[in-house]
């Protein structure tokens, strides 16, 4: 008999054989650009910007060279952009400067990138390094707790290292984006898909309404 986590990723291959991450990006620095605009917003509004963005600005060279108020008019329908808009036009300026418009395969360095942290290395190394790895954004840190992956206290960090034991490191980066899919279409954070839901079972939320 399966235990919890093998029904729980025996239902995500299922529902996601195939996963992906759905921000839009040609190479590799604007992956990075789009996570770091992903954060406190959604991927299908970074989606709406970042060809503009990056069409207007087709080189790192250019990104360092524009505007902030430029990039922050571009980017304004995801929110949070004045801030953003520099770090845009930082995050190029040192890829440029310091790593020869190369995306560096080091967790360190990434992560001292202007609003570059944990999620947004671990989503940048797993896609374009294929490096193990699962990050912890809103969706994934909703769905773990209401599965029982993770206590309601964990922060995201601990979230993550509890992922990281219960799954084969194989699967990490698979699962990460799975959980993603998974919560952002069906246990959603609003009006989540709990009557098709396979796993309404050992679903913590389903318990506190009962």
């Amino acid at each position: 008999m399966k235990n919890k986590v093998e029904v729980i990723g025996t239902y995500l291959d299922k529902l996601f054989p195939n996963p992906r991450c759905e921000l839009i990006y040609h190479k590799d620095y604007e992956l990075l650009i789009a996570v770091m605009l992903s954060a406190q917003t959604t991927d299908k509004r970074v989606n709406s910007v970042t060809p503009v963005l990056f069409s207007t600005y087709p080189t790192l060279e250019d990104l360092m060279g524009a505007k902030v108020k430029d990039v922050q008019e571009i980017i304004k329908p995801i929110g949070t952009y004045h801030r953003k808009a520099q770090y845009v036009i930082d995050i190029a300026r040192r890829l440029v400067e310091e790593c020869d418009g190369r995306i560096p395969n080091d967790r360190a360095l990434l992560e001292t990138f202007p609003g570059v942290g944990r999620k947004t290395t671990n989503v940048v190394l797993s896609n374009i390094y294929d490096v193990p790895a699962i990050a912890v954004d809103t969706h994934v840190h909703r769905v773990s707790k209401r599965l029982g992956l993770a206590m309601g206290k964990d922060d995201v960090l601990e979230i993550e290292k509890k992922l990281m034991r219960k799954f084969p490191k194989s699967e990490w980066s698979r699962r990460h984006h799975q959980l993603v899919l998974f919560g952002r279409y069906y246990c959603k954070a609003v009006r989540p898909e709990c009557k098709t839901c396979a796993l309404l079972e050992i679903c913590k939320e389903k318990k506190k309404k009962v």
